[in-house]
């Protein structure tokens, strides 16, 4: 297995933290494109606990775009 040790572009840190864009009532959710009923799903990102560069973002719940 590859060695999934994550180090910041912006400032070489290795500490990271994860948080959460969005929630259960949908508010700042991703939405399939047009459309305005769908709750969508959160975003979850992983960003530098120095400095704030966000290492990635990842869609919690890929399913509801099926």
């Amino acid at each position: 297995m590859k060695n999934n040790i994550l180090l910041c572009k912006v400032c070489g840190n290795d500490s990271f933290a994860t948080g959460q864009i969005g929630s259960a009532t949908s508010q700042g959710n991703v939405r399939p494109i047009g459309s305005i009923i769908a709750v969508g799903s959160p975003l979850i990102l992983t960003f530098c606990k120095n400095c704030g560069e966000v290492a990635s973002f990842k869609v919690d719940n890929p399913k509801k775009f099926k």
